[in-house]
């Protein structure tokens, strides 16, 4: 019998490729707010990462269905928002933080108590570099990265007497999009391109491995060296 990965955030780029990537290893349940994928083996929930009373729906046919789950990758989130401050309303950053950390606190409160009697239990939560550093405009999705990048470590504390281990992914600049890439967006990363999809399957294959309980309450940085680099104006 499969174990189960329930990942968030299916339809589109990392979430995409993470499905894709365990659907044969895993029991894989997507959520997403857009229509299904249609990934072969994967069951799929439509639902608004911001609704917790969709949510606690859905967790619970999951629990009719499946009754378990080992795996939770909280990747699903809004992450196109660009608004100057003033132009930024409030409940449009209420909404933000509602999709990306409470809705990634809900699912992990849901997650647990699938997980509660099993032998192991994974969270991975994605962050990004954006809750370091910035560029403008990016107010409300920073914001909502930094809760996220706290989040895990309590979590990691909170769940100390549990075989749960809990830790972040960052991205740095992973390329989902069907645009092309000068080469001057590869040099300026140390390792010398522009980060893919596969990058982030690796490490969230690192992190959830079964073996590895070693590792825990940490924010695993993916940017190909990005953030290490001293940046001066000419």
């Amino acid at each position: 019998m499969k174990d189960v990965m329930i990942i968030t955030g299916v339809t589109h780029g990392i979430g995409y490729a993470l499905a894709n990537a365990f659907v044969d290893q895993y029991e894989v349940i997507g959520l997403d707010i857009e229509d299904d994928p249609h990934i072969k083996g994967m069951l799929f929930y439509q639902v608004d990462l911001g609704n917790t009373e969709e949510l606690q729906r859905v967790f619970e046919d999951i629990k009719t269905r499946v009754g378990r789950a080992h795996v939770l990758i909280n990747n699903g989130g809004i992450a196109s928002l660009v608004k100057p401050i003033d132009e930024l309303n409030v409940d449009t950053f209420k909404r933000v933080i509602d999709v990306n950390l409470v809705g990634t606190f809900t699912c992990a409160k849901y997650f647990l108590e699938l997980n509660h009697d099993e032998s192991y239990g994974r969270i991975v939560n994605m962050a990004s570099t954006r809750a370091s550093q910035n560029e403008p405009h990016w107010d409300a999705y920073g914001a909502s990265k930094g809760g996220i990048v706290g989040l895990t470590h309590s979590l990691a504390i909170s769940l100390s007497e549990r075989p749960v281990t809990v830790n972040a992914i960052s991205p740095g600049w992973i390329h989902t999009s069907e645009d092309s890439l000068r080469e001057v967006d590869h040099r300026q990363h140390p390792s010398g391109r522009v980060g893919e999809p596969d990058d982030i399957v690796r490490a969230v294959s690192y992190l959830i491995d079964r073996n590895n309980d070693f590792v825990n309450g940490h924010n695993l940085v993916v940017d190909g060296g990005m953030t290490k680099k001293m940046i001066y104006e000419e």
